[in-house]
């Protein structure tokens, strides 16, 4: 039986995948075990469990957990419930109606009125945002779901994620169409909050990467600017498929998007590897893969 809604559709039961593992960002220092400086390995799903952490956001140490009465947090889980279910609500109306849809379109998807979901969504910023968000915990889900951060080789682990992300791609075609070009973010101010978020995942996505390596001399500076490559080179390329497919047929087969894009990527890291001083061999897991100087 699919779950009552609070907003007054009824909404799909929504399966999330979880991770057997703590799931937390830890402050101490990375060991660093024998003369090889080789850091212990962790789990599988330590390692998803953080990097979804970190790219989600996460709560500084030093900073005061707020203390609550029942009645203020039953009616925040309230609003979260429902601002939920608004997301899942624009999804389904983007997949009918396109990317052009409207906050009226959204309201009527979810069998509400659009003064209720403007109580639930500051503007139409605040809604692109969260959708923005709903996608990138699906496509971390998604990718991190199949693989195997402790012994894939990191070629195995490039080219599953861009089968994951092209797959998700491909159920929302009109969702990323919305994401890349939607009238609910044409402000100047709106467009630099979106470059904000992507350099923010960017950077923790960097913090989480540089604690896997074999080396305290991992420069996470560089290792985010080449995730923010990497992010910008899929978005355009991401646009310019989604825009070719709209006005033909097959202008490129799924399989080879992917392919293009596993390449595109391994490209983007060796490179930037070569420019610091780094050897990466793709046919080893990602623990054992680089090699400094």
């Amino acid at each position: 039986m699919g779950a009552v809604s609070v907003i007054g559709a009824p909404v799909g039961r929504r399966t999330r995948r979880r991770f057997d593992g703590a799931g937390t960002r830890g402050n101490s220092a990375r060991k660093v075990a024998g003369p090889a400086n080789v850091a212990p390995r962790s789990t599988q799903a330590d390692h998803a469990n953080k990097l979804l952490t970190v790219t989600r956001g996460y709560r500084k140490a030093d900073e005061p957990v707020r203390r609550v009465d029942a009645r203020t947090e039953r009616w925040r889980e309230h609003r979260v419930q429902v601002r939920i279910e608004f997301v899942d609500a624009a999804f389904r109306a983007l997949d009918r109606v396109g990317p052009d849809v409207s906050m009226g379109d959204i309201a009527k998807e979810a069998g509400a009125a659009k003064p209720k979901l403007y109580r639930h969504f500051e503007d139409k910023t605040d809604l692109y945002n969260a959708i923005v968000d709903r996608v990138r915990d699906m496509l971390w889900e998604r990718m991190l779901s199949g693989v195997n951060l402790t012994d894939d080789s990191v070629a195995d682990l490039v080219r599953r994620a861009a089968a994951e992300y092209v797959a998700v791609v491909s159920e929302h075609p009109n969702v990323f169409r919305f994401m890349l070009h939607s009238h609910f973010s044409q402000q100047a101010k709106e467009t630099e909050r979106a470059l904000v978020a992507a350099r923010q995942s960017a950077r923790r996505a960097a913090e989480f990467f540089a604690e896997l390596l074999p080396t305290e001399s991992i420069d996470v500076a560089g290792i985010e600017l080449v995730n923010y490559s990497i992010f910008g080179a899929v978005a355009s390329a991401t646009d310019w498929w989604l825009g070719a497919n709209q006005r033909e047929v097959s202008a490129m087969p799924v399989e080879r998007f992917v392919d293009y894009l596993a390449e595109s990527i391994s490209a983007l890291a060796l490179a930037h590897a070569r420019f610091n001083g780094v050897r990466i061999d793709p046919s080893r897991p990602l623990r054992d893969a680089f090699v400094v100087g």
